[in-house]
């Protein structure tokens, strides 16, 4: 074969042992079959696991007013200890003021203002989720950061009737353990909650 040539009687012999092993009936013998299996065992195993990623969403679980929210992960940018902010004056009360972020000035919004949600003071311990796209960025003030979790969609209902004061249109849906995931897109593109650079 060095040559570059073709043992083309070779070829010829091994293609008809394979014709004839079909037409007798072959079977592999038994560590054939477990390598067999064992191949389709991890590319089904694959295909579940992509499956399985595409049917849950990354969520950052955080507590406003002692309840649960969740908020996809896709659009957070950051986490930010919320040490001190400058607040404005003549803005809307949800937006609780300004912060510095390695020289990135944005706004901070409180949703429990903006969703009338009881209200808890602000501390140090308060921090900050950075969310944005490619037009917005802003924060969103939590009372703690619970985690990050993976939520399948099939286990995210409609919104409760109960939860007052959040409009429907910023929410995903809540899961049966009430963690209300909130619709970060919709909430970035919302005319009421931007805070303009000129105000």
């Amino acid at each position: 074969m060095g040559t570059g040539r073709f043992d083309w009687d070779e070829i010829h012999r091994k293609i008809d042992a394979v014709g004839v092993a079909i037409d007798s009936g072959y079977a592999p013998s038994p560590e054939e079959r477990r390598r067999i299996l064992q191949r389709r065992a991890a590319q089904l195993a694959h295909e579940e696991e992509k499956e399985a990623v595409a049917d849950t969403l990354e969520v950052v679980e955080f507590l406003l007013a002692h309840e649960h929210y969740g908020i996809e992960s896709h659009h957070i940018r950051e986490v930010y200890p919320l040490h001190d902010y400058t607040p404005l004056p003549g803005v809307p009360a949800f937006v609780l003021g300004l912060i510095n972020v390695r020289g990135r000035i944005l706004s901070v919004v409180d949703l429990k203002k903006f969703f009338d949600l009881p209200e808890k003071g602000v501390s140090d311990l308060n921090k900050v989720i950075i969310i944005g796209n490619e037009t917005m960025e802003f924060g969103i003030l939590a009372d703690a950061i619970l985690g990050v979790r993976a939520i399948a969609v099939s286990a995210i209902g409609p919104p409760l009737p109960t939860l007052t004061g959040i409009q429907e249109e910023f929410l995903h849906g809540v899961t049966v353990e009430r963690l209300v995931i909130l619709d970060a897109a919709r909430i970035l593109a919302d005319g009421k909650i931007m805070v303009h650079q000129d105000i």
